[in-house]
């Protein structure tokens, strides 16, 4: 039983050793199939499109030289929180109540770029909002700490300054007003903690606003892959350039991010580390976006621009000539889109800048010379105007107190001045813009607008006036 035992133990002592001859190992491997890479085995795609090669060698060269001007920013804020959890509290209900409420430290994780080498860095105002501690980290991990130059919560664009003896490296900044659709867009950011990911995308469209996000928009959409975390870091083109600040998702949507213009984020910077605030022009109107019947009864082709409904006294609009009824085409050279556009643009000028107006008035186009004033709060939601809805007709008006317009007393609701919004209280001013002061003149009016195809009225309502326009009937 020993020699047996023993025997096996040298039998199998041999085929170990026999296993570790190099002729035996080579037929051991020589039945294990790999795909290792090495110079006899080849890939499965030998020579991939040279368009491919030189597309991916593009986006490593942009995420090495741009990385290091990326910066991952903590911010630490104090909550409120209460001592008992929502449990006691439901249970034992106000009996707690007058407990001190406990302070808990809450942190989040956003992103930005150095936009110069003495430490200035840019990012989103939400980023840093009511930050009593700010770390920024460096794409070498060293952490400093950032102080706030300055926020903007109506662009949510925010200024951070870190201090240090060395030299940085600063981002280079683009130019956002030359972007095109279908351009190649790399986001770099840290989504979820994870640092300086990189994802790459195309420019979905520009100039996105009614998103609802901030009081000025005129995003940059993309469908390079924005996360939590992502906020204040560069969107970029293909050459490295910073074309926008990352700044928004659509939760509900899948490749649908935001950023805020390079452009637009500059000129808010700029103030911002100048003079610790943003001061934005003002024109002095009140104006309305024009719709398809608007638009036709001025003479325009298309609907663009931004209809005066109202002109403030003593402001820069009524000292450069403007009128109620004209059509703002143009500003400063740049055509209109709309009301959204028109109050972006006048915002991002600096006050007591003489600007060009192109002012459509009668058919004629006219250029005036305005200098903008200094927005104040109050004057920013005059300078909203008012939307109206729909179209107009179908009344029954009354005389006015004083020696102005005619009363709506009373609207049909299946008429089109229903569905155009007028409503009872409303002061009819004029129609077809002939002036209307009492029932006479308003009736004169009418039947002269029967023969057009669109009517016009003015209205004033409470402290705003605005057009409403429909097809004759």
């Amino acid at each position: 039983m020993k020699r047996s035992a023993i025997g096996a133990v040298a039998l199998l002592a041999a085929l170990l050793f026999l296993a570790g001859l190099p002729g035996c190992r080579e037929q051991r491997e020589a039945r294990v199939p790999t795909s290792v890479r090495d110079a006899k085995v080849k890939p499965p795609v030998e020579k991939p499109a040279p368009e491919l090669l030189s597309t991916q060698a593009a986006f490593i060269e942009v995420s090495q030289k741009v990385t290091p001007s990326v910066v991952n920013i903590s911010a630490e804020r104090m909550r409120s929180a209460g001592e008992l959890g929502p449990l006691f509290e439901n249970f034992f209900g106000d009996l707690f109540g007058d407990l001190p409420q406990a302070q808990r430290k809450e942190h989040s994780l956003g992103s930005g770029f150095l936009i110069s080498a003495d430490g200035y860095i840019l990012t989103n105002e939400h980023v840093v909002k009511g930050a009593e501690q700010i770390k920024v980290k460096l794409s070498d991990q060293r952490v400093y700490d950032g102080q706030v130059v300055g926020i903007d919560p109506r662009t949510d664009v925010a200024v951070l300054k870190i201090e240090t003896r060395e030299k940085l490296t600063a981002a280079v900044l683009g130019d956002s007003e030359a972007l095109q659709v279908g351009q190649w867009a790399l986001a770099i950011g840290n989504p979820f903690g994870l640092d300086r990911t990189l994802t790459v995308g195309v420019i979905s469209a520009t100039g996105r606003t009614e998103i609802g996000i901030e009081d000025y928009e005129n995003f940059i959409q993309t469908d390079a892959s924005i996360n939590p975390g992502n906020s204040g870091g560069p969107l970029l083109n293909i050459y490295g350039e910073v074309v926008g600040i990352n700044t928004a998702i659509v939760a509900s949507g899948q490749g649908i991010g935001f950023a805020i213009p390079i452009n637009m984020a500059k000129a808010i910077a700029d103030q911002l580390i100048e003079k610790g605030e943003v001061t934005r022009g003002w024109l002095g109107v009140s104006i309305q976006p024009l719709n398809q019947e608007l638009a036709e009864s001025f003479g325009l082709d298309q609907v663009t621009g931004a209809l005066v409904n109202q002109v403030l006294p003593d402001t820069p609009a009524e000292r450069a000539g403007v009128r109620r009824g004209d059509i703002l085409l143009g500003f400063n050279g740049r055509k209109i889109r709309g009301v959204r556009d028109l109050q972006q643009q006048v915002a991002g000028t600096p006050a007591g800048e003489q600007v060009s107006l192109e002012v459509l008035r009668d058919g004629k186009r006219l250029n005036l010379q305005v200098a903008l004033a200094a927005q104040q709060a109050q004057e920013a939601a005059l300078e909203a105007g008012a939307a109206p809805q729909g179209e107009v007709f179908g009344l029954s008006v009354a005389p006015a107190e004083g020696n102005e317009g005619v009363l709506v007393e009373a609207v049909d609701e299946a008429s089109p001045a229903a569905a155009a919004g007028v409503q009872p209280g409303d002061l009819i001013l004029s129609v077809n813009r002939r002036e209307v002061k009492d029932l006479a003149s308003f009736d004169r009016a009418v039947q002269e607008a029967r023969d057009a195809k669109n009517v016009v009225l003015l209205v004033r309502r409470a402290e705003t006036t605005l057009y409403l326009a429909f097809a004759a009937p």
